[in-house]
Parts: structure tokens; sequence; C-alpha cells
């Protein structure tokens, strides 16, 4: 089935962060509580149509700042060639993993194996441990959550957090973060250009769990604990009551008319 139309009606709510009274959370309760799930080999086609098995790993990660990519380096100083498929032979160099793109952004580097472009630590299928990212291996492997090992803008996809300082007629200002989805569009221009894509797809809407408890870790991580434990009520409240035209478009197949 084709990707969703990009523009439809969407339910929001606004509150104060517990944690901070500056900050106010304006969150997409219809992205939230779909029913989005990554269907990474399990559906998944790939955002370009000549690398379908790397998902949306062709391009490589680009790093939030330099703090996101010191933290990888060290997770990186882990990997064995029992995480990663290519992990070069002797000591790791950053100019192993590391590249700058035309803009000059620091980014994982792409590698094109058997014609297929992805991230450098991309495993392809014929690994031992089957296709997949190294560092989310590493992280299970380890008993942690893949939100501490991997690149900031691979966990957080597809969900979008932006931020906007809102200025008051009485002179007082606060920081407002949008957590909502990151649909096509947010990768840019070139996001038109994709061949597929998950978050508008019914194929990646068949969650057990909506996105605001499958996505708990990342959740926290974005906003922190207090924020996500009132969001949680909200949510909750939003997916007891909510009508159709606070429903993702996507989650329309579950829908019985009647």
């Amino acid at each position: 089935m084709p990707e969703v139309d990009l523009d439809f009606p969407r339910a929001w709510v606004e509150f104060t962060n517990p944690a901070d009274a500056d900050e106010v959370l304006r969150c997409d309760l219809t992205w939230l509580t779909s029913s989005y799930t990554c269907i990474f080999g399990q559906g998944c086609a790939g955002i370009y149509a000549d690398s379908p098995d790397v998902g949306c790993c062709t391009l490589g990660a680009h790093f939030a700042d330099a703090d996101d990519e010191q933290r990888v380096a060290g997770y990186v100083a882990q990997l064995t060639e029992a995480h990663w498929q290519h992990r070069p032979s002797g000591t790791v160099r950053t100019s192993d993993w590391v590249e700058t793109d035309e803009d000059g952004e620091r980014k994982t580097r792409a590698v094109t194996i058997d014609g297929q472009r992805a991230c450098v630590f991309h495993n392809r299928a014929d690994f031992e441990q089957g296709a997949g990212c190294a560092l989310h291996l590493l992280a299970l492997s380890q008993g942690r959550n893949p939100v501490e090992t991997k690149p900031d803008v691979c966990w957080q996809l597809p969900i979008k957090r932006s931020f906007r300082t809102v200025e008051r007629q009485d002179g007082t200002s606060y920081l407002e973060v949008t957590i909502t989805e990151y649909d096509r569009r947010s990768w840019g221009p070139g996001g038109h250009d994709l061949d597929w894509y998950c978050s508008g797809n019914t194929e990646a809407h068949v969650g057990v769990e909506p996105v605001y408890v499958s996505h708990e870790a990342e959740l926290v991580a974005l906003v922190g604990r207090a924020a996500y434990d009132e969001l949680l009520a909200h949510c909750d409240a939003h997916l007891r009551s909510r009508s159709l035209l606070a429903l993702h478009p996507a989650d329309s197949w579950r829908v019985t008319p009647g």
C-alpha cells in the first residue's frame, strides 16, 4: 500500500515540563499513539531501491555534536569482529569510521559492499549474527539499550525533536520542545527522493504497542523522566478517547467500519 498523504489532522498536547518551569512540551498525540514500529528485516524496503537490505542506514549518520561523536567513539573501541562484520584489522582509527560530508559536517562513513551502500557499521545479511547495526548488536550483547551506543540521529529516528523560543506578549518567554513524527520531509529536500519510507507507510504500522510505550527509552532520553511520565498519562487518556480525526491514517487499516 502506498504511503499516506503527509498532511492530515493531528491531535496535540502542551504541558510545562515538571522538571523545568521554563520549558513547554508540545507533543503529537496522533504520532505517539500510533502503531508504528521499525520493520527492518521484516518487510522494510530500504529508503533507496538499489540498497533494499540496509534500511535507512544507506547514507551514514551525522553526529549531533562533538559530544555525540565522542560518546559513540567509546563504544566503537569496544567493537570486536563478533559485533562488526567489516571491522578493520588491528587498532581502529577515527578515519576508519568517520568522514566529513560536502558541507563539512562529520558523520559515520558510508561504504559500498556487494553493490549496496551503507553506514560502515552496517552488518550484511551473510554475517553470522545477521544484518543490522554493529553498535546496536554491541548494546544488546552488553545488556544496554541501543540509545546508549548509537549516534543520536539513529536512535531518535523516526521521532523528531525540535526547539523554538516563544515570546509572550508580557515580555516573558519559554522554550518550546516539540515531539512529533520524523516524516520524509524532515530529511530535507532529499526526502522527496527517497524510494520508500516507513513512518507514513501502513506496512510499518503493525506494532503491538503504541509508539509512546515501545519508544519509552528514546522519549525519556529526549524529554527527561518527569516529562515522559506526564506524557504517558496524556497518551493513555488520548488512546482511550481519541476520535478517528486524531487517528494516524497509516493506522486506518486497523479500524473496522460500523
